[in-house]
């Protein structure tokens, strides 16, 4: 297993690949990112629910999980490498001192975290092309910085190409869900993975936002994990 990501079921021609960039709250031992350990399970480290979810669904035949194996705090794969967001001082109120770094520190990061990543992720689209990927995030019901509670139960997102959104979101709203088109935020704004390994190449994907109450325990987990293998097959074979 690499530290940078992991690997859950086999990658299969025409499967279906789930992608997760914030999937682990793991911190190196010898990163110090000087704050409350209990902030590593709190959202600004780790998408709520989505490990686990990517696990059960990776389980299932012609699908499999690949996920970051460190924490968004210690590098952000789903940020533009020169980013300052890549390598966080800050996250929603909250101050990361340890990653006051140089510009030295702040390249080794990358080299050992952000560009493995993204050359496994190439590699396994490569080796085995999905019909369809599955980028999955969570979201919390509110952030601490706002007051402002979020309705959604589920997000779609993407940024020029939305042929498996358009698809997905009546799927989705037939189950009687409360779903965001580019809510609780914009795909235009935050979808570096899906922009280098789907849209450049023209890659059919899925951006999926799931609140993290519907989510946070094993129950929500299996369920999720049941309707979202079920809408991405769905997408797949309409998108064929």
């Amino acid at each position: 297993m690499s530290e940078a990501y992991r690997i859950i079921g086999a990658a299969r021609f025409g499967g279906i690949l789930v992608v997760s960039d914030h999937a682990s709250n793991f911190v190196p031992e010898d990163i110090c990112l000087g704050i409350d350990p209990a902030l590593l399970d709190q959202h600004i480290a780790v998408d709520i629910g989505v490990a686990e979810i990517g696990a059960l669904m990776g389980q299932r035949p012609g699908t499999a999980a690949f996920q970051a194996n460190a924490s968004r705090l210690v590098c952000d794969v789903n940020r533009e490498p020169h980013a300052p967001a890549v390598i966080p001082i800050a996250s929603d109120g909250h101050a990361i001192p340890g990653n006051a770094i140089d510009h030295a520190g702040h390249l080794a990061r990358l080299e050992r975290f952000f560009h493995p990543y993204h050359t496994a992720l190439a590699d396994l689209l490569d080796s085995a092309p999905p019909a369809l990927i599955l980028s999955l995030h969570s979201f919390t019901p509110k952030l601490n910085s706002s007051d402002e509670p979020r309705p959604w139960q589920v997000g779609v997102l993407y940024n020029h190409d939305d042929r498996a959104a358009r698809i997905a979101i009546p799927l989705l709203e037939s189950q009687g869900l409360v779903v965001g088109d580019q809510q609780p935020y914009s795909g235009q704004l935050l979808n570096y993975t899906m922009n280098r390994h789907a849209e450049a190449d023209g890659r059919p994907y899925l951006g999926i936002e799931v609140r993290q109450d519907e989510i946070s325990d094993a129950a929500g987990q299996a369920k999720w994990a049941q309707l979202l293998h079920r809408i991405a097959n769905q997408v797949a074979l309409a998108l064929s």
